[in-house]
């Protein structure tokens, strides 16, 4: 039986005791207890706090759901850092470390799960080759589990769009390689949405392995990859469009179908115009290259920075510096009409497998089918809490906490 849960990552301009009290008169039958730096920091909340916590469920229908290790918990700029496999072993161990306070945190609360993501691809990983990140997410994991005593506790690993635990085979194979009872997987319709060519199939198999849902609706965007210049370098337009950067002067060259530009810093020599025009033309893109002076570009404030933040945290492989020298382009393209009135990107920006945007909506203003996810799950022996998490649509907590519940309830039967 699924159940349904709301995430406190929603509810972060409440009091954490008020966000139980909303959830509960909202009709759910689950609490998502997410750390948050300001809201429920795991290092500052005490014993005495958290029996008053335990105090405010035994008084409410809502139960804890699940105890979720933040992603931005450490800095909010940089999320999911430094992750499980950072390859700085003090890196390393304040992840650990914060596992291990959700581990705390639900045994005081007696709550059974306890979740995390794996972390990206950096270019740390990139310039250390030899190094397997996947050994040492591993052993990052066989810390945490040595945690457990006889606890009922299971830590879960969350498959997300960008992330090295991408995809939902990923995470079973992760799941296979740690070999624990303890160890399984946490769902996201949002993620499987974004990473699955087939999600209703891929949830279908993922199923036995889950313990845990989150839930949130999403739909197609402009798919965009970032990549470093190379001659080995792959691009397929019919993917997804590229940006690509150019280490020696830190140029980008857009390759779109319908807008290839060339972002500069200083005015490009013949040379360099003729090997940028010869790599559309190898693209088979016609329209001619446009030249835009980067220095030109609007460096503030805009109303697609959430989006292109979410984005750009997403991106595996290249530096936070590279990163954030594409902040501008990316808003650029976001706010330019063509010479026909319409936008050079006219969608949000995407960095997934299928060009499903990663940014979490109210459950039915997207277009992920639900009837069919919970359907696949419910078939398949999934049984647990499917909690909404909406940390997009802190400002509007009331709405996203009411249309959610009115959205979903249709499809889940015993809250």
């Amino acid at each position: 039986m699924i159940k349904l849960s709301y995430s406190t990552f929603g509810l972060t301009n409440l009091d954490f005791l008020d966000a139980i009290d909303v959830v509960d008169k909202a009709g759910y039958a689950g609490v998502e207890v997410s750390f948050h730096r300001d809201q429920f920091n795991p290092f500052e909340i005490t014993d005495e706090y958290l029996n008053k916590i335990k105090q405010r469920f035994e008084t409410t229908r809502v139960k804890p759901a699940c105890v979720a290790t933040a992603s931005h918990f450490f800095t909010p700029s940089r999320p999911h850092e430094p992750s499980l496999m950072c390859l700085d072993v003090a890196g390393r161990k304040r992840r650990i470390n914060l596992v291990k306070r959700g581990i705390e945190v639900a045994r005081k609360l007696d709550v059974s799960l306890v979740t995390f993501g794996s972390g990206f691809i950096r270019d740390e990983h990139v310039a250390n080759p030899s190094v397997d990140p996947k050994e040492l997410l591993a052993d990052s994991i066989h810390q945490c589990l040595r945690e457990l005593r006889d606890d009922d506790i299971t830590l879960l690993i969350e498959p997300e769009p960008g992330m090295f635990i991408e995809t939902l085979d990923q995470g079973i194979d992760m799941v296979n390689e740690v070999n624990s009872p303890n160890f399984k997987l946490h769902l996201d319709l949002c993620h499987n949405y974004c990473s699955e060519n087939d999600y209703i199939s891929a949830l279908a198999k993922a199923a036995p392995h889950a313990r845990y849902l989150h839930v949130s609706d999403a739909q197609e965007g402009y798919n965009l990859k970032i990549i470093k210049m190379s001659e080995t370098m792959k691009v397929d337009l019919n993917f997804a469009a590229y940006l690509v950067y150019f280490p020696e002067n830190a140029d980008f060259l857009l390759l779109d179908r319908n807008n290839p530009i060339y972002f500069y810093d200083d005015q490009p020599s013949r040379e360099q115009r003729k090997r940028i025009e010869e790599m559309a033309g190898r693209q088979a893109i016609k329209e001619a290259v446009r030249y835009v002076d980067y220095n030109s570009l609007y460096a503030g404030s805009t109303q697609f920075d959430n989006e292109i933040f979410v984005y750009l945290i997403s991106v595996p492989g290249l530096s936070f510096d590279i990163l954030e020298r594409a902040r501008p382009i990316i808003a650029y393209l976001r706010g330019t009409s063509n010479s026909e009135g319409r936008l050079l990107m006219d969608k949000m920006v995407a960095n997934t497998l299928t060009g499903i945007v990663h940014f979490h909506e109210i459950p039915g203003e997207g277009t992920l089918d639900f009837e069919a996810s919970f359907r696949a799950l419910n078939e398949n022996g999934f049984s647990g809490y499917a909690s909404v998490e909406l940390y997009h649509h802190v400002a509007s907590w009331e709405k996203a906490l009411a249309d959610s519940y009115k959205h979903l309830s249709q499809y889940v039967s015993g809250n």
